[in-house]
């Protein structure tokens, strides 16, 4: 299996990023990629509308060390596990997601998939710049 870990740096306190990029309702402000619209809380669960239909988003729990993994089920029922970072930085924050290319995914598809990520942390930095 192959990964690839992007990242993108965002002049702003880590504790901030993390609690912004943690925050369930503003996943649609940033992560086009797998939110769009407005989404809804089942249990622990996270239910929002994606390019793929409707997922099911499921956090690590709150902490202090920046780790925002997440758990996709897709609506075929395959669930993916997603590592997500924020690390100290020099410069404020770097945040790092792993793209992982599952099993039967086309190099073409894994390029678009890294292209849609590194899109979304581009976006993320945006909005915590601006």
């Amino acid at each position: 299996m192959e990964s690839r870990h992007l990242s993108v740096i965002i002049r702003r306190d880590p504790g901030e990023v993390a609690a912004f990029a943690g925050d369930p309702r503003r996943l649609p402000d940033w992560a086009a990629g797998l939110a769009a619209g407005e989404p809804r809380v089942d249990g622990d669960v996270l239910v929002v509308r994606s390019p793929m239909g409707e997922v099911r988003v499921r956090f690590a729990p709150p902490n202090d060390l920046g780790v925002l993994d997440h758990e996709v089920t897709l609506p075929d029922g395959t669930a993916v596990h997603n590592p997500l970072r924020v690390l100290p930085h020099p410069l404020g924050a770097e945040v790092v997601f792993t793209l992982r290319r599952l099993d039967g995914v086309t190099a073409d598809a894994f390029e678009a998939d890294a292209t849609a990520v590194a899109a979304d942390l581009e976006r993320l930095r945006s909005l915590l710049e601006a």
